[in-house]
């Protein structure tokens, strides 16, 4: 199989998939080291795909449905799972989380947090790898983009992160 052959499958993966695919399961069913994936996937970028990394794979980046909202909270490291269950227990998706930090400025990473099994996959992985969330780095202030089927369920979501004692700001 040649490497334009590999990235086709890839791309059909990515279409076809509801969860994210790691770079080491696509080296392993194509035969191939994940070092060819990591390549193949840019290659995939510079000609246009909307491949997004995430903490569990990639993913295509397909327009969401939905309302998008941002909301601001501060908690410490023991609150992360709390913060994605009252989000997602109430009809939202995290999507991403952002951080000013004094130095390096605006901070980033995608998350796509849409169910309580992925924020535990999250958070299990933090802890096994020994990190900390990304808002560490500003005292547990940070931002998160999600996205919500209906203002009553941004409603809901922002009455349960108030009652959580974490809610700071919303748009």
């Amino acid at each position: 199989m040649n490497g334009e052959q590999r990235r086709q499958i890839i791309i059909e993966k990515l279409k076809t998939g509801t969860q994210p695919i790691s770079a080491t399961a696509f080296a392993k069913e194509l035969g191939v080291t994940r070092q060819i994936i990591v390549a193949d996937v840019a290659l995939l970028r510079a000609a246009g795909y909307q491949i997004k990394a995430e903490h569990k794979g990639y993913v295509l980046d397909n327009q969401q449905n939905g309302i998008t909202k941002l909301i601001v909270v501060k908690h410490g490291k023991n609150d992360v799972s709390n913060e994605f269950y009252a989000i997602v227990d109430n009809g939202g998706k995290v999507v991403d989380v952002v951080v000013d930090h004094p130095v390096y400025g605006k901070l980033s990473a995608e998350l796509n947090i849409s169910s309580r099994y992925d924020a535990d996959c999250f958070v299990e992985k933090m802890d096994g790898e020994g990190v900390n969330p990304l808002s560490l780095l500003t005292e547990g202030m940070h931002l998160h983009t999600i996205i919500v089927n209906d203002e009553n369920s941004f409603e809901r979501i922002k009455s349960q992160l108030n009652n959580l004692g974490i809610l700071i700001e919303t748009n």
